[in-house]
């Protein structure tokens, strides 16, 4: 009975922590305008996200790279608030200035067109 107890109390303490799993804070500092602004710095990030592999992608481009399923399939449920705020300007930026980059990462990230059924509304409002 004990050892049931013990059981269960650390099932909940699994439960918890996973429940409130988040994605890394360790680059919320990236300067995103910078990298938008930047062709070469932006290309790098694109062809991270775009490749099979990871030899072209920097530790926070791997991080990235790691997160987009799960922020696409979770609505960014691991995100902080800081990271919501950046995908919106980095996601308006591809849209606007990127569009071609944009169709790419759709078809890889998003072949059957799932997501871009789900989300229609939230890029319409990105649209400049």
């Amino acid at each position: 009975m004990k050892a049931a107890l013990v059981l269960l109390v650390a099932l909940a303490v699994i439960a918890a922590a996973a429940a409130e799993e988040k994605f890394t804070t360790k680059y919320d500092n990236v300067n995103l305008n910078e990298i938008l602004a930047n062709d070469r710095l932006f290309d790098k990030y694109a062809q991270c996200l775009l490749e099979d592999g990871e030899s072209n992608c920097t530790a926070d481009g791997k991080e990235l790279k790691k997160a987009v399923p799960d922020a696409l399939s979770n609505e960014c449920a691991k995100c902080n608030e800081k990271q919501k705020e950046g995908t919106k300007k980095v996601l308006k930026h591809l849209i606007n200035h990127k569009p071609d980059v944009w169709q790419k990462l759709k078809a890889k990230y998003d072949p059957d067109g799932t997501y871009s059924k789900k989300y229609e509304d939230r890029e319409k409002e990105l649209h400049e």
